[in-house]
């Protein structure tokens, strides 16, 4: 017999579990990634798989499987030294399988429930009269299934299901059929990954003679080794002879008292799901994706977008208002009142916003509205980074990933606007040297209008014959002249020095806001556009994982 069933290639329980709860974690992480459609066989072995341990261990469940005429029933008959199942070129019954347990029935009622055999195609071989001559087999349920080449579709769909179930599958051929195309190409082929619990009997034996025999075991067996089951073994028995039936009795009873059919049957499910699922993760994780390039692409299209340049400019245009409505000639300082202040005009809200949390603010602004070529850039910059994100996936991954690039593309012009109406635009502070500029303003102002009163009241104790001032002089020039041609004068002056260092001021604070309004709107990248991506990536390695875990 071959290795497989003599134990000293034991499939450990709790590792197969361990297998089993790694192709459930790779199904959670790819759950809506994936098509459904390409997960069928993984759900599939992970519902059955559970059911199949947690019923009855101490049970090996055997099909015996072949064509019409293949001698089935009579093999079923035979290992049962009873007869149980109907016999004939073609079964009388419904495509129902029949089942005889070995041992008391009880142990393996919940297991016939799972496969589906009626209870009353149920059969107990337990006799006093058998005394130990069972002993070997107990613990086996052997099925004979419907014959797989049927005329009627149901009885092979119920042979398709069953083979689905059963812990190992007695191939049964007749010297006849044996190289039959259906069986090779529809299911012995199948069973490739299942060579641990699959064995091939060439049954009716009896009609070959002593030199024919060996020449068809020799066929039969390189037809096996091109169908990938070389090594699995070859069984000739007659039903008619139970000596003829000797070998594979003594394989059956060799898989029963190993109770390893099946952990092995499963070990090889797990084989063939993950070989399946293997192309779906077959290439490395990305890294470092989206790449510096790609990510200032999108900033600056984000920040093209929420209008970053307007409310540059706006700041810039605020600061020089501010400034010269602090520092200039008080004069003609409130002419400069009566011109809108351009951030007030954009309807940004004031320092006290900032606090608020982010889904408390109102995009309420008169930011200007995204042109349709800045649209077309964003679109573009968030394609470009799902296409590096997802160039070397294996499908369907990077449609994955540009679906969750292209997720919250409806909640960015919201969240574009959230992001600038809550940047501290750091306009909320007066510099000290505007008071201190302001201050020399005022001063020199009141000396001009200290001069002038000066003036006013001399002229008008002239113009009354009262006596004059006693106008001091400072050289040839009284001093109320001074004061007051010399406060317009320093006003000017200071206004006109002040001007230039505005100027550089509002360039300053306009870089400074810039920088600060691209910073908000680079996090609303990478919450709507990089974060979703490098959550498909985030799933995807986690699965690749769970893939290298589940295989063997």
């Amino acid at each position: 017999m071959r290795e497989a069933f003599r134990g000293d290639q034991r499939v450990d329980a709790d590792d197969l579990v361990a297998r089993l709860d790694a192709v459930r974690r790779f199904l959670t992480a790819v759950d809506g990634q994936v098509p459904d459609s390409r997960l069928v066989t993984a759900h599939t072995l992970v519902e059955r798989a559970g059911t199949r341990l947690a019923l009855s261990r101490d049970h090996t469940v055997v099909a015996l499987a072949g064509a019409t005429g293949s001698g089935k029933s009579s093999l079923f008959n035979a290992l049962a030294r009873l007869d149980l199942s109907p016999v004939g070129v073609r079964r009388p019954t419904t495509g129902v399988a029949h089942a005889c347990v070995w041992g008391p029935l009880d142990g393996a009622t919940r297991l016939l429930d799972w496969v589906g055999v009626l209870p009353r195609h149920r059969f107990v071989r337990e006799s006093a009269l058998d005394a130990d001559d069972e002993t070997g087999l107990h613990g086996l349920v052997l099925l004979d299934l419907p014959d797989f080449d049927s005329v009627q579709r149901s009885h092979r769909l119920e042979v398709d299901r069953l083979l689905g179930l059963v812990d190992l599958v007695v191939w049964v051929v007749d010297p006849q059929k044996y190289a039959d195309r259906v069986i090779h190409t529809s299911y012995l082929r199948e069973f490739h990954r299942h060579r641990d619990v699959t064995l091939v009997v060439l049954n009716q034996a009896d009609r070959l003679s002593a030199t024919e025999l060996p020449r068809v075991l020799d066929d039969l067996r390189r037809l096996l080794d091109a169908d990938g089951l070389d090594g699995v073994p070859l069984l000739a028995t007659t039903a008619i002879d139970q000596a003829g039936m000797t070998g594979l009795r003594e394989a059956l009873e060799r898989a029963v008292a190993e109770r390893q059919a099946a952990l092995r049957r499963l070990s090889g499910d797990v084989d063939g799901v993950v070989a399946g699922l293997g192309e779906l993760v077959a290439a490395d994780v990305p890294r470092d994706v989206p790449d510096d390039d790609t990510t200032r692409s999108l900033d600056r299209a984000l920040a093209g977008a929420a209008g970053v340049p307007a409310v540059a400019d706006a700041v810039q245009g605020a600061y020089r208002h501010r400034a010269g409505s602090t520092t200039g000639w008080p004069v003609v300082r409130g002419w400069r009142k009566l011109r809108p202040d351009p951030l007030r005009r954009l309807h940004l809200p004031g320092p006290a916003a900032t606090d608020q949390p982010e889904e408390s603010l109102v995009a309420a602004t008169s930011v200007p509205d995204p042109t349709a070529a800045q649209r077309s850039a964003l679109g573009l910059a968030v394609r470009a980074v799902a296409d590096r994100c997802g160039a070397d996936l294996p499908a369907p991954w990077p449609e994955a990933v540009t679906t969750a690039a292209r997720s919250r593309l409806d909640d960015l012009p919201d969240a574009l606007d959230r992001a600038v109406a809550g940047t501290d635009l750091g306009m909320d502070r007066r510099p000290l040297w505007w008071r201190l500029v302001g201050g020399v303003q005022w001063l020199v102002t009141f000396a001009a209008l200290v001069g002038l009163g000066w003036l006013v009241l001399g002229y008008a104790l002239r113009a009354l014959g009262l006596p004059a001032l006693d106008n001091p002089r400072v050289g040839e020039v009284q001093l109320p002249t001074l004061l007051l041609l010399g406060g317009l004068l320093a006003g000017l002056l200071v206004a006109a020095v002040t001007r230039p260092v505005v100027r550089w001021a509002a360039r300053r604070a306009r870089q400074r806001a810039e920088k600060r309004l691209t910073a908000a709107v680079a996090e609303v990248g990478e919450a709507y556009v990089r974060s979703p991506v490098r959550a498909v990536l985030d799933r995807y390695g986690q699965a690749r994982d769970a893939l290298r875990d589940a295989t063997r």
